[in-house]
């Protein structure tokens, strides 16, 4: 058969011309490094970028998990609670003069809103091709002082925050069975004891009470003459209403 004899080449709109492939972004080579297709090329970028932080959040979360505290309890007003580490710099500005008390307005939303506000402004002040940050020196500028100000403030509270005395205050105690209408248990609820220790002797500003280890006569002592941040002198009761208690306080064991 002599080419082109007998036989037709017909066009059909159905079947996609060859070397066209559909996913095959543009040719920007005429623009080296000045911009790129969003499909696939940025697109496959971000994604990859986002699921290496996603599996080191993921080991990270695994290898420390996040410690639990005792059952909230809205009678203990001793019990100081603390944000988490991305808004401990917020918990920090809040302590500051010019942002707390009647100028809590300005420390809550105000500041805030403003740091916020220019963040989100910048791209509309800076409409500049360049990618190199020192070609851009407002974006960059503004971004450095946030986090400069982030990092100082959460350092500033990290370092400032008493974390062993907010490590007990939410540590999960045992609990022990105790009767409420005992004679021991009234004389402990009629006295200052339980500000400190709490109804059900788990603690607060004081350790907790159960299985303290400590002998009858140990809490007399220590009634009088104090240990560690609690002072001496606290009892304002008679010597038999602290013997009575002692002994109580004395059986408060789980074990």
């Amino acid at each position: 058969m002599q080419r082109g004899k007998g036989m037709k080449f017909v066009g059909d709109s159905r079947i996609k011309a060859t070397g066209k492939m559909p996913n095959v972004p543009k040719d920007y080579s005429e623009y080296p490094g000045k911009t790129e297709a969003f499909w696939p090329n940025f697109l496959l970028k971000e994604w990859m970028i986002g699921a290496v932080f996603l599996i080191g959040y993921l080991i990270v979360t695994v290898a420390h998990p996040s410690p639990l505290e005792r059952q909230a309890d809205p009678t203990d007003t001793t019990y100081i609670p603390v944000p988490d580490w991305y808004f401990l710099s917020m918990y920090q500005l809040l302590k500051y003069e010019f942002a707390s008390g009647p100028w809590n307005v300005v420390g809550a939303i105000i500041m805030p809103g403003l740091a916020i506000g220019a963040l989100m402004l910048v791209p509309f002040m800076d409409t500049s091709k360049e990618r190199r940050p020192f070609k851009r020196p407002l974006p960059t500028a503004f971004m450095l002082l946030a986090f400069a100000a982030l990092f100082y403030l959460t350092w500033e509270s990290v370092v400032n925050h008493d974390w062993e005395k907010a490590k007990a205050q939410g540590q999960i105690v045992e609990e022990v069975e105790f009767d409420p209408e005992s004679e021991g248990y009234q004389i402990y609820a009629g006295s200052s004891c339980i500000g400190c220790h709490g109804d059900a002797f788990q603690g607060g500003l004081g350790p907790t009470l159960i299985n303290s280890g400590h002998t009858a006569e140990e809490i007399v002592d220590i009634a009088h003459n104090g240990i560690g941040t609690m002072p001496a002198d606290q009892w304002k009761g008679s010597d038999e209403d602290l013997q009575k208690l002692a002994e109580f306080l004395e059986g408060l064991n789980t074990k």
